[in-house]
């Protein structure tokens, strides 16, 4: 049972990574950039959330993934 929990964390948290890191923040910072730029008023403070996300892309979501593949590894290795 242990042994399922821990793949199912792993599974669990690649996907979390790809979803916080490549559509949250890559193709969603993107379209936040995109969208400002095409807008009659820009929001710098939004256009600039934009840039910050598409620039940390990577790190979110490293980190997101790694929140549950660490306990994941963890206990299948228990």
């Amino acid at each position: 049972m242990s042994k399922l929990l821990g793949f199912f964390l792993i599974i669990v948290g690649v996907l979390i990574g790809l979803y916080f890191g490549l559509w949250w923040a890559f193709i969603g910072g993107i379209i936040q950039v995109v969208n400002q730029i095409r807008a009659p008023e820009i929001n710098v403070l939004i256009f600039a959330l934009g840039i910050v996300k598409v620039i940390f892309a990577a790190f979110i979501g490293w980190v997101s993934a790694l929140t549950l593949i660490i306990p994941g590894v963890a206990i299948l290795t228990k």
